[in-house]
């Protein structure tokens, strides 16, 4: 019986809830083989960009997924041309490598797909979007019912207060946003780490570290703001326009 054929796919990895549950979809439905998760980090603090987690976690978390890791390393705050010649660098490399298409856990930001698209288009790559325009709260409560456990390691302070960080998401966590934030932190909001589930061979082992907090300075025409390729947009809900409050989770000795 001949094997079906399955397209060689870049899986875009933030080490969150999107991301995670997104990669759920994908290994589930057999369409693509992921040939790697793709990560951008920070590369002066060693973190991944916006999201602020050691690179050592993220390393956990994909050794214990079982899938290659590929990191983008990028300057705090790189222009926009420096952001878009190393993404595509990167991909032109990937691409060698037989990737044929590149995986998003975005689900209703419109412009930052287009973005991506026409990026990718340039390159003859196809973007695929699994979780695209789904129900965020009902993805929320499938996320919790599989079994994935996830902790908040960062939030906009103009949506949340610092309260917020250090909570594992769970239905008490929904219930407590204000109607104003969505469930799966879309705009910004919030941003999370995931440490066990379904597509984990074991859980990561981690420790609260300190609660910092942190604004970003606004850019100039030609910066790029470097959690784009992540969760965040370039309007209201801007790293320019607030500050934030992370979390630092500690490798456990």
């Amino acid at each position: 019986m001949t094997e079906t054929y399955k397209a060689k796919a870049i899986f875009n990895w933030s080490g969150g809830k999107d991301s995670a549950l997104c990669l759920y979809y994908i290994l589930k439905e057999k369409k693509y083989e992921v040939l790697c998760l793709l990560t951008s980090i920070n590369e002066g603090h060693n973190r991944i960009s916006m999201h602020g987690v050691r690179t050592s976690l993220l390393e956990e978390q994909t050794k214990s997924i079982g899938l290659p890791l590929t990191k983008m390393m990028m300057p705090e705050m790189p222009t926009m041309e420096a952001y878009e010649e190393s993404m595509h660098t990167t991909l032109i490399a990937l691409k060698q490598q037989g990737a044929e298409a590149s995986i998003f856990g975005d689900i209703f930001l419109a412009d930052l797909r287009k973005y991506r698209e026409d990026k990718l288009e340039g390159i003859s790559l196809k973007g695929v979007f699994p979780l695209w325009k789904k129900d965020t709260r009902k993805l929320m409560d499938e996320f919790i019912a599989l079994g994935f456990k996830t902790i908040v390691v960062c939030v906009n302070e103009k949506f949340l207060d610092k309260s917020f960080v250090g909570r594992i998401i769970d239905q008490q966590f929904l219930s407590d946003l204000p109607p104003s934030v969505d469930p799966c932190g879309e705009n910004g909001e919030f941003h999370t780490f995931v440490f066990d589930g379904p597509i984990f061979k074991n859980a990561i082992a981690f420790e609260l570290g300190k609660v910092m907090y942190r604004t970003y300075e606004k850019p100039t025409a030609t910066t790029k703001d470097n959690s784009y390729d992540c969760d965040a947009q370039e309007d209201a809900s801007s790293p320019f326009n607030s500050g934030f409050w992370y979390l630092d989770l500690l490798p456990s000795v």
